[in-house]
């Protein structure tokens, strides 16, 4: 890390910006992590998308399906591949505590950026908040790397923007991806956001965001990556602009993805999101590879319809 515990809050305000995005990770025919192909995809998205950050073996990069030492290497392979490059934030969610913490040692032990846990499932509780304080006090107590918080529906409950604020006072908590409804995080930035970035993973909803909510942070998900090429960079564009104070200009380059948008989401089968944003990867001349179980792949069919709609989706290639 380039900064001490006492210094997150700083650094992060300093040098956590931008478009980050969540990696998917590609694994080979014989359901191995494709190292290379993963360190490829890696470069490209920082050097060639401008992409300021990656979120690691997240949901996105099939945490659940790998075991713990395969997500502690796809932290090394991720620090390897960005150094020089761009930042990391390496996603350490697990029931287990002990997981959690063990990941989180090793993002510390090997130089990543930041680390983010996500809320866990609470069973036979009708009340969370002091148990959540709880534990997200216990992992900041015991790391000095900075914490971003993650609430989503998959935990079961939200929590609230009071709540993220009492957090957000902790030493080195430095952010939140708050997977909430507009208004929830709209209260919390108002709230907090002198002490820790607020974001969210809808690219729909991260221009209004820049613009009304003063957001200088997209924490993250799959599209910087799949609405872009090296030579179609719209949505790093727009991004600019809108930083710039461009307003009319963010919001005419936005809406010239939206038949990009379309085709991606509107092709995408319902249980299918990992497998069909590997496949629009391979589309893009990105390594995309199989998914694990529990997760389904596409069918032919499936990829058909997906790529007549990728091919006249307009993506400069």
């Amino acid at each position: 890390m380039n900064y001490t515990r006492s210094d997150a809050k700083a650094y992060a305000r300093q040098n956590m910006s931008g478009i980050w995005a969540a990696a998917l990770m590609p694994f080979t025919e014989d359901l191995r992590i494709d190292e290379d192909g993963f360190g490829r995809n890696v470069r490209h998205w920082i050097d060639d998308l401008g992409i300021e950050g990656l979120f690691i073996s997240g949901k996105q990069g099939e945490f659940f399906s790998m075991t713990l030492d395969e997500r502690k290497r796809s932290f090394e392979l991720a620090v390897e591949a960005t150094r020089g490059r761009g930042q990391t934030i390496m996603s350490c969610s697990d029931q287990n505590l002990d997981v959690v913490m063990e990941l989180a040692h090793h993002a510390e032990d090997i130089g990543a950026d930041y680390i983010v846990v996500h809320a866990p499932a609470l069973h036979f509780t009708t009340a969370q908040d002091e148990t959540l304080m709880g534990y997200y006090r216990s992992i900041s107590d015991n790391v000095d790397i900075g914490i971003a918080l993650w609430s989503h529906p998959d935990s079961g409950y939200l929590m609230s923007p009071e709540l993220c604020n009492r957090l957000a006072d902790l030493e080195n908590v430095v952010a939140i991806k708050y997977s909430v409804p507009r208004p929830m995080y709209s209260e919390l930035s108002a709230l907090a956001s002198d002490r820790i970035q607020v974001s969210t993973a809808s690219e729909d909803e991260w221009l209004d965001n820049v613009i009304e909510l003063d957001w200088s942070l997209y924490l993250c998900s799959s599209p910087p990556f799949l609405l872009q090429t090296a030579n179609d960079r719209r949505m790093h564009e727009y991004t600019q602009a809108a930083f710039e104070g461009r307003i009319d200009d963010a919001r005419r380059i936005s809406a010239s993805l939206d038949p990009v948008r379309a085709a991606l989401k509107g092709t995408r089968p319902p249980e299918k999101p990992h497998a069909h944003q590997k496949y629009w990867q391979e589309l893009l001349g990105q390594v995309g590879g199989r998914v694990r179980a529990p997760l389904l792949e596409l069918t032919d069919d499936e990829k058909r319809v997906t790529r007549e709609a990728f091919e006249q989706c307009g993506l400069e290639l």
